[in-house]
């Protein structure tokens, strides 16, 4: 069972999609989550690739963030988050997309985001390429904060360019999940 933590929407029981097809951020690690960025939501854009229900993005509205944007390429997964956005009273403040993530980002290039969930399947070897669009798509901001979800404490995947152009902020583990904080280096 998920819910909207604290803020706004406070207590309000999300809806989650049925099956194996997404994995729900667990309460204690967005709890986590969310005590490492208490600091940073205020008034801030967000946006949430691979949303799944729309937890990390409505949660993040719900302590403050001005906007979030959440992308999904389910359309299963898009009707959960309208139904989330309108049960805890912030659909005014999000913008739900049915786009491939990939996708989302070129279609958006230049269009700025201080806070970005990435969360895909964890299997699926997105999380480089995905960091990559996000330098070629030109979408953070030099303070933007990037919040990874994995399995393992290597998002880089050995990637050199990704390693020079993003600087580790902080690395938890919680069980099997690990979050990364990552944020742009500043050009040398």
């Amino acid at each position: 069972m998920m819910r909207i933590i604290t803020g706004r929407a406070r207590g309000i029981r999300l809806k989650t999609l049925e099956g194996e097809t997404t994995r729900p951020t667990a309460e204690r690690v967005k709890e986590a989550v969310f005590s490492m960025l208490q600091f940073d939501l205020e008034g801030r854009e967000v946006l949430d690739l691979f949303a799944g229900s729309g937890q990390l993005g409505l949660e993040a509205i719900s302590r403050g963030a001005a906007h979030a944007v959440l992308v999904d390429k389910s359309k299963d997964a898009i009707k959960i988050i309208e139904e989330n956005a309108i049960k805890t009273k912030l659909a005014l403040d999000c913008t739900i997309k049915l786009s491939d993530a990939m996708d989302f980002l070129r279609r958006n290039r230049g269009v700025k985001f201080d806070i970005v969930f990435l969360d895909p399947p964890y299997a699926a070897g997105l999380y480089a390429p995905m960091l990559h669009a996000m330098i070629e798509c030109d979408i953070l901001k030099p303070t933007s904060i990037i919040v990874c979800e994995s399995d393992s404490n290597e998002i880089f995947a050995k990637d050199e360019v990704l390693a020079r152009s993003f600087e580790i902020k902080r690395v938890s583990r919680y069980s099997k999940t690990v979050i990364t904080l990552l944020t742009p280096k500043e050009e040398q």
